[in-house]
């Protein structure tokens, strides 16, 4: 891989306290403090609090690799776009669904586009999630039409909309149900909403009803209100299911118990960042990656 200066610690347990305000790097904002309550909420959660009608009539969320860029300056690697050849590569050999990342510079959406491309000369059918920053829409337009070879579902991330950084430096908005609803007319495959983390947010996809809403806090990487994604999928997941034809959540999500608690919550996706992220850079082969990815989410 050329590198050994990742900025992962490998922690045993990947739940925010190895990597605290490592932002450039795998942590995130105030101590990491929405990254360990993600993780921890899991767990607080009861399978003894669901009925037994529930617990057989429930369906095991499927798995997708959360949209990720950054790879040089917070996973360490060497390249951008040898990131994102190797991380699309792993996950797709895998068996997992994909998404992407948008960021600046605009290579970072452009190479995860050409990764998927790559893989589709051996798998001619396989296409990604694409989600865009919250940009002026003409500018969501433009990259929605260089996703098109590769994208079966267009999502924007209003959530990236709290990186003040990156807000400042290119113009990013906090985007109204009518600017959404335009670009899910222009994006013309099912359209995403990431980043439904407050009640306000709640208020924005009941008008929009978008056909997908992402319950995330951006990993606990970006300036919000303080709480967990598995304890916002829990008090609104039930009402959103009446705003979108399939919810998916992110956050702190690592073991089959986990998977089985979001499905129970009314989840039918869920979205895997830092696990891929750690099991990619430690080096091993293909056929390992596989068998780790595998075994992340294995019962027992």
């Amino acid at each position: 891989m050329g590198n050994t200066n990742f900025k992962c610690h490998f922690c045993t347990e990947c739940s925010g306290y190895g990597c605290i305000s490592e932002l450039p790097g795998m942590g995130g904002i105030r101590e990491n403090i929405n990254f360990q309550l993600n993780s921890a909420a899991w767990d607080g959660i009861s399978l003894d609090s669901f009925t037994q009608k529930e617990k057989d009539l429930y369906a095991l969320p499927s798995v997708r690799l959360a949209p990720i860029t950054g790879g040089v300056e917070n996973v360490g690697y060497f390249s951008e776009e040898q990131f994102y050849y190797d991380l699309i590569g792993a996950v797709h050999k895998a068996g997992y669904a994909l998404s992407l990342g948008d960021g600046c510079p605009d290579i970072k959406l452009q190479t995860g586009i050409k990764a998927v491309l790559k893989e589709q000369e051996q798998d001619p059918g396989l296409r990604s999630a694409v989600f865009i920053k919250p940009y002026a829409n003409e500018k969501i337009y433009e990259r929605i039409d260089w996703s098109r070879p590769v994208a079966n579902i267009i999502g924007v991330d209003i959530d990236s909309y709290n990186i003040v950084t990156m807000r400042n430096l290119v113009k990013l908005e906090k985007k109204t149900p009518a600017q959404l609803k335009e670009v899910q007319k222009y994006a013309g495959h099912p359209f995403a909403v990431k980043g439904v983390f407050t009640r306000e947010d709640v208020e924005m996809v009941k008008e929009l009803k978008p056909d997908i809403i992402v319950i995330s806090n951006h990993g606990g990487r970006v300036e919000n209100r303080t709480g967990s994604t598995a304890e916002f999928l829990a008090e609104y997941g039930k009402e959103l299911k009446n705003y979108c034809d399939k919810l998916w959540v992110d956050g702190g999500i690592r073991k089959y118990r986990d998977l089985k608690i979001a499905g129970l919550l009314g989840a039918d996706e869920v979205m895997i960042g830092r696990p891929f992220i750690t099991a990619l850079c430690k080096g091993v082969s293909v056929y390992e990656q596989e068998k780790m990815f595998a075994e992340q989410f294995a019962q027992g």
